[in-house]
């Protein structure tokens, strides 16, 4: 399913909103040493708040390339552009659209040793596709009809239709077959820069350098990442020096501006938070409902309340930082006049008790959000606030994420291409659409978005669905912050990126960690 938080072919994207404070008063006095100990700086500790379920490509691990661990075909640069990684060169196309041709790069093994092929590549995919194996990210790949070895350096992917942002979706890491056939052993193998030493469920894993990385081996040879949901709790870490870096909340990182050997900088990003409104819900489900919580809702105020500024106010749910997809036009006002108008002429009147009701039901619902994220629960007590001065009671509930259903608060969006996200998120019948979303407009626009080749005939459709989506929401989009890191300034090698919805170990400030090195 969509990822969601609660949490070239590529498009000329925003630049990365970038602040990077040198810290110089009091927070903590004089530099600390490194978390770990280590004078040399070769090993470092970083905190997230997401811990992966499985170390496995196919279980949806490391979705947008950097997984450490594997690499794929192709991965990210900093722009966001693709570069060749095991691939020697980037995807060709043929005339029609229909199939990628890719070369490998010859001299790469796996971290067991053993020398990667083309085998692997096609071993990976058909993996991947077989309907037995019920991969998370299959759905992902739904236009990939098969995959064959030319040669020994050479596969070719063929799709049932042409699919412009294909080459994005070969980041996937690529396994050894042996691991795919039951010949390997249990241990995540892959060709990335790093190998996994240690992994404590549920409170942290260590990574060790891979010696013979096709690329060279990393300057710092040990990662120690530690999983900490709770924002209070990574910034506690972050003050008693028990970290290198983490990410935090604005609010959170800002008593780190002026810290001695601390930097803290700021990375837009495609995460999109909004409130998921259930269709199937009989207050929620109301069109004049999400209408009226739409025009209800004062984004700017939140933004400057719940994210300190960080981040833009958002109406929809394409990614801001995807601009030439964005329509400036679909929007929502802030007038609670219209929210008025709309719930009394679909029949909600105001009750005795302020809540307004209609045939005897109550205009109330539960929202969910996220345990331990601040922003989350920030924005979901603004949002609560809003409602109920239209009359519409939304109680809160602080959850841990198996049981976000229902209303909720959710984060999701991707930096790279907007199907990669939206179209299993808002296709109507899809099992992953969010709240059971239809729209028969906003269907059409997914699928020319998918299919045209044309940039501008694709910028065209999303356009389009935005304008459509605005006349019938299903959620109530509120802001996309930016992401927000504490870093020690022991190392060299940081850039900054358009983040994705999530900031774990595979993107965001840690994305290239194995070009770092000690100052």
């Amino acid at each position: 399913m969509p990822t969601i938080r609660y949490r070239r072919i590529v498009p000329t994207l925003v630049a990365p909103v970038l602040v990077s404070v040198l810290l110089v008063s009091a927070c903590t006095g004089d530099p600390a040493p490194p978390a770990s100990g280590d004078p040399d700086g070769t090993s470092l500790v970083i905190a997230v708040a997401e811990e992966p379920a499985e170390l496995n490509p196919l279980d949806g691990y490391a979705e947008h390339g950097a997984a450490k661990i594997f690499d794929g075909l192709v991965e990210h640069d900093a722009d966001l552009s693709l570069r060749p990684a095991l691939a020697a060169d980037l995807p060709e196309p043929s005339t029609d659209g229909r199939t990628w041709t890719v070369r490998l790069r010859p001299g790469v093994t796996f971290s067991d040793g053993t020398p990667f092929e083309a085998q692997d590549v096609v071993a990976t995919y058909q993996a991947l596709l077989d309907p037995a194996r019920r991969s998370p990210v299959r759905q992902r790949f739904a236009m990939l009809k098969s995959i064959q070895a030319l040669d020994p350096s050479t596969v070719e992917f063929t799709l049932t239709a042409p699919y412009a942002p294909f080459p994005e979706l070969l980041v996937l890491g690529i396994l050894p077959s042996e691991s795919l056939t039951g010949a390997g052993g249990t241990e995540p193998v892959g060709t990335g820069p790093y190998r996994l030493a240690d992994w404590k469920r549920g409170s942290r894993m260590v990574l060790e350098a891979n010696e013979d990385y096709y690329d060279g081996a990393p300057a710092i040879k040990k990662v120690t990442v530690e999983f900490i949901p709770d924002d209070e709790t990574r910034a506690d870490r972050m003050r008693d020096g028990k970290l290198d870096g983490a990410a935090l909340p604005p609010d959170l990182a800002r008593e780190f501006d002026g810290a001695d050997g601390l930097q803290v900088v700021s990375h837009s990003a495609a995460d999109v938070r909004a409130v998921v409104l259930p269709s199937g819900d009989p207050v929620t489900g109301d069109p004049a409902v999400r209408i009226a919580l739409n025009n209800a809702v004062d984004r700017e105020s939140a933004l400057d309340s719940v994210l300190d500024g960080q981040g833009s106010v958002a109406y929809t749910p394409m990614p801001g930082v995807l601009a030439e997809f964005v329509e400036p036009g679909a929007t929502f006002d802030h007038d609670i006049t219209r929210a008025l108008d709309q719930l009394e002429s679909s029949g909600w009147t105001t009750g005795a008790s302020g809540i307004r009701t209609r045939n005897g039901r109550a205009a109330r619902f539960t929202l969910r959000y996220l345990a331990g994220d601040t922003i989350s629960a920030g924005l979901a007590e603004d949002f609560a606030t809003n409602a109920r001065s239209i009359g519409v009671q939304v109680d809160l509930e602080s959850v841990t994420g198996t049981a976000l259903t229902g209303p909720t608060v959710v984060g999701f969006g991707d930096p790279f291409d907007p199907d990669l996200s939206l179209f299993a998120m808002l296709r109507s019948g899809g099992e992953e659409a969010l709240g059971g979303y239809t729209n028969e407009t906003v269907d059409s626009a997914l699928d020319t978005g998918r299919s045209a080749t044309d940039p501008a005939q694709r910028a065209a459709a999303y356009r389009r669905l935005q304008r459509a989506y605005v006349t019938a929401p299903g959620m109530v989009t509120l802001a996309e912050p930016s992401h927000t890191y504490v870093i020690r300034e022991s190392w060299d090698g940081y850039e900054p990126v358009v983040d994705a919805e999530t900031a774990d170990l595979t993107w965001g400030a840690w994305w290239n960690l194995e070009k770092w090195t000690p100052r």
